[in-house]
């Protein structure tokens, strides 16, 4: 995977990417309810929401971009506000209408929002979650929700933060879905050419660092204090220069080197090493740092969908939950170290029987 970075957008960003319709589709592997944690993360998002005074009195309208199995918007659901989730991946959009939430499975694009408008009226509120960094398409999809929203309407959407991840060195947030790290100049830039303003950002701690960003048409409401500061903030550490991405590359290198040092000295002490968490992220670890079976036996996950698969291109097998319970390895490397405080909590046992934890972010680490 090739990353690229523009000076005029300050947009980084994967130059090439498979299709939309090879990622997201009637097998899409990812259920957001299985977390509790997003759970809880949701549930606070959409009461923030709802107490920012932007939804209409009468007949208010909400809309959720990437819905997944309808986490967020069943806290709509549930008080009776109007809504509509849109979710190209067809699996998880039936699992969404299971559970009352009124989803339809579409990529959302220009026409999709003029569609929806003529149908269902203009919305209050615009939302996504993990999502608006996966479409190629953001222009003609920030166009979209432009037309999609109210004059009064606002956009809130977060995904995973450029800062944070040049920060960590969390090069994993690398990834197919990834095309986009958005920072708030980046965002800022996107919808100024919608006519719209970015007024407010909020850093959230998901994900291993996300940024919440609210945008409304130009002139709607006042831009808050938090999105000077933050912008400031990237000039300083500069998130708007190239030369800051060739350090990262760098830095990036160097955390391969010492992760592949680590796990190598391991396994010549004749230890068992499993991954845990068959992530994204971990596809891109594994395959930038030639991670294969030599190094690690297994990676244990919880889905069922994955279970019994072997990870792409290094072909590490994918073990259920009660595989790594019941044989439980040496060493675990925590691929999805963005849940660490959910997986933590849950692992005690693991730790008491002698198990120790390997991290790569924000350093390689065997954590004590």
């Amino acid at each position: 995977m090739a990353v690229g970075f523009c000076e005029t957008s300050m947009m980084l960003q994967l130059i090439e990417q498979p299709s939309p319709e090879q990622m997201f589709h009637e097998q899409y592997a990812f259920y957001s309810s299985t977390s509790q944690h997003m759970q809880r993360h949701f549930s606070e998002f959409a009461r923030q929401v709802l107490e920012m005074g932007v939804l209409s009195k009468e007949n208010p309208f909400v809309v959720e971009l990437g819905c997944n199995d309808g986490i967020m918007l069943r806290n709509f659901a549930n008080v009776g506000i109007r809504h509509l989730g849109i979710e190209p991946s067809r699996n998880v959009a039936e699992v969404a209408n299971s559970y009352g939430v009124r989803t339809i499975s579409e990529f959302f694009c220009h026409q999709l929002a003029i569609d929806i408008v003529s149908k269902e009226g203009k919305a209050d509120a615009f939302l996504a979650a993990n999502v608006m960094c996966h479409i190629p398409s953001i222009v003609d999809v920030a166009s979209g929700i432009s037309k999609l929203l109210k004059p009064t309407g606002v956009a809130i959407f977060e995904d995973p933060y450029l800062g944070d991840v040049v920060e960590k060195t969390s090069y994993d947030q690398i990834y197919d879905e990834h095309v986009f790290l958005f920072s708030a100049h980046s965002i800022q830039h996107l919808f100024r050419q919608q006519g719209m303003e970015l007024v407010d950002v909020q850093a959230q701690k998901t994900h291993g660092g996300s940024m919440r960003y609210v945008i409304a048409h130009a002139g709607a409401y006042p831009v808050k204090d938090s999105v000077n500061r933050l912008l400031e903030k990237e000039k300083s550490i500069g998130l708007n220069r190239v030369a800051t991405f060739r350090k990262f590359s760098q830095q990036v290198e160097q955390s391969r080197t010492e992760l592949i040092q680590l796990l190598t000295g391991i396994k010549a002490e004749g230890k068992r090493i499993a991954g845990y968490g068959a992530t994204s992220k971990s596809t891109t670890i594994l395959n930038y740092c030639g991670i294969g079976t030599d190094l690690i036996d297994y990676i244990s996950d919880t889905t069922p969908i994955k279970q019994g698969k072997f990870s792409p291109g290094m072909h590490i097998p994918i073990k259920p939950y009660d595989f790594f319970m019941a044989s439980p390895p040496d060493y675990a490397i925590l691929f999805a170290w963005n849940h660490a405080e959910e997986i933590m909590a849950k692992e005690r046992a693991f730790i008491e029987k002698g198990g120790r934890w390997i991290v790569h972010v924000p350093e390689v680490r065997v954590l004590e």
